[in-house]
């Protein structure tokens, strides 16, 4: 993936004269850049078929996904499951509401806050791009075998809830 192979150590003294970095990734180790990396090819190729065939990009997928997992839900809710900000999330499903795919109707306990469905055009949709999402998640596993797909899911689980250890990281201790 990349031509570098290991970080470089700082080398005292070169900083600012010969026009290169002290350190340097490797792009190959990284686990951020690797997971952002697929991350970026899978959504840039999921949009380009559920576009396609289904007429929903990508957001809007995981949107419907969700909605079906967890029927009337808040917009903070959503934000928080997918990891978006609340305005392009807002803005995804007025669009949805527009195009019939989800209802949002003020919360009857709550009426500052608004809780989304799935419509039965929403299901629908669901229900089809839901046999592309996992035949694709089926193709990009295909080359691992049973139990190293259960490890790879237990350990990204555990990398998830393990996402609180880099809020603030940029107040790090450089002894670290």
């Amino acid at each position: 993936m990349s031509r570098n192979r290991q970080a470089r150590a700082p080398r005292a003294g070169t900083a600012g004269r010969s026009g290169r970095a002290e350190q340097v990734l490797d792009l190959d180790r990284y686990v951020p850049a690797l997971i952002t990396f697929i991350a970026n090819k899978l959504s840039r190729s999921a949009t380009v078929v559920y576009q396609k065939r289904f007429g929903v990009n990508v957001t809007e997928w995981r949107i419907l996904s969700l909605l079906a997992i967890e029927p009337e839900i808040s917009a903070a809710r959503i934000c928080h499951v997918i990891g978006f900000d609340k305005g392009p999330v807002s803005r995804t499903l007025a669009a949805m509401e527009e195009r019939g795919l989800v209802s949002i109707r003020a919360d009857r306990q709550d009426g500052r806050s608004h809780s989304i469905s799935l419509t039965a055009k929403g299901y629908a949709t669901h229900d089809q791009v839901i046999a592309v999402a996992l035949e694709r998640e089926r193709r990009l596993l295909s080359c691992l075998s049973k139990p190293e797909r259960e490890t790879l899911i237990a350990l990204l689980l555990r990398v998830h809830g393990n996402l609180d250890a880099v809020k603030g990281a940029g107040e790090i201790d450089d002894r670290a």
